[in-house]
């Protein structure tokens, strides 16, 4: 018997030291299975004529605080601009800042960089509510934006809206030497 419960102990013994670090090594690829990224974006009326922009955002839970960069890069504009439009989703309950908000010149991170700012844009920002409580972000550069090899970004620092879901913004610009703004693109922004 005793024979018995020393073996018996002794393959538990074995047993740990094989079970254990095969539950913690394999833990964090169990969590992993929901931090998994579409490679698709949904886009409303694709064939309409809207034109897909890039964009970047370090965070896309709810109630998280939030850094999206809404990028202009050089295929987006056809002129130089005056003046850029940033028309915001009703259903984008979130509060805008004017010191919250920034335009700037940017490098676009990728798989080994970061997105970042590279040089702030001297800009006028005003934010606009009308009667039907419709949202629009108007900025005025000092200088037109050329049309360069340069990218540029609006960059919002704002908190997520409480429900999630897909949120459109459009932009538009107004470029040099005509006194009104066409259609540049919209971004598709995800918040789980």
């Amino acid at each position: 018997m005793l024979k018995t419960t020393k073996k018996l102990a002794f393959n538990f013994k074995i047993l740990r030291l094989f079970l254990i670090p095969t539950i913690l090594v394999s833990t964090p690829f169990i969590n992993n299975f929901q931090d998994v990224k579409a490679g698709l974006e949904f886009q409303w009326d694709q064939n309409s004529g809207f034109r897909r922009l890039k964009w970047f955002q370090k965070e896309n839970k709810r109630r998280f605080r939030n850094k999206i960069y809404l990028f202009l890069r050089p295929a987006d504009r056809n002129s130089e601009l005056l003046k850029i439009k940033l028309a915001i989703p009703k259903s984008f309950k979130s509060t805008l800042n004017n010191e919250k908000i920034s335009f700037c010149k940017v490098k676009i991170g990728g798989f080994q960089t970061r997105t970042k700012c590279l040089e702030d844009i001297p800009a006028d920002i005003e934010i606009k509510t009308d009667e039907s409580s419709l949202r629009s972000l108007n900025i005025y550069p000092y200088s037109p934006i050329p049309t360069n090899k340069e990218s540029y970004a609006i960059v919002l620092k704002v908190n997520n809206p409480n429900r999630s879901g897909l949120y459109q913004f459009h932009s538009y610009g107004q470029p040099k030497g005509k006194s009104v703004s066409s259609y540049l693109g919209s971004w598709t922004i995800v918040i789980d």
